[in-house]
C-alpha cells in the first residue's frame, strides 16, 4: 500500500517511477533473470527500498547498497514507515563515496 501511494504522490509531481521493477544479475557467467525485484525506482536514477519495521537494523542499509552496486547507480533511499515521524525513518544510502 505504501509503495502505491509513494509512487502516485511522486508520478502526480512529474516524476517517472517503475514499480516492482526485476533486476538481472549476472555472477561468474550465471545469470539470474530476476535476482530481485527493486520496490521504485525514480527517475531512473534512484532506488527507493520501502520497510515497515520497528527499526531500520545495519542488514536494511547494506541491501540497499548491495541493489545500488549490482544495478550501476549511486543513490538510493531507504524509507521505514514503521516510524512514528516519517522523517525520522529516512536514510541516504550513497554508493561510490
Amino acid at each position: 500500500m505504501y509503495e502505491a501511494v509513494l509512487a502516485y504522490e511522486l508520478e502526480r509531481r512529474g516524476l517517472r517511477v517503475v514499480r516492482q521493477q526485476p533486476i538481472a544479475v549476472v555472477y561468474e557467467n550465471v545469470r539470474l533473470e530476476e535476482g530481485f525485484r527493486a520496490d521504485l525506482i525514480v527517475e531512473d536514477q534512484v532506488i527507493v527500498e520501502l520497510k515497515s519495521v520497528e527499526a531500520i537494523h545495519p542488514v536494511h542499509k547494506k541491501q540497499l547498497l548491495t541493489y545500488l552496486r549490482l544495478t550501476n547507480k549511486r543513490l538510493g533511499l531507504l524509507i521505514n514507515f514503521g516510524v512514528l515521524l516519517i522523517k525520522d525513518g529516512i536514510s541516504r544510502v550513497v554508493n561510490g563515496l
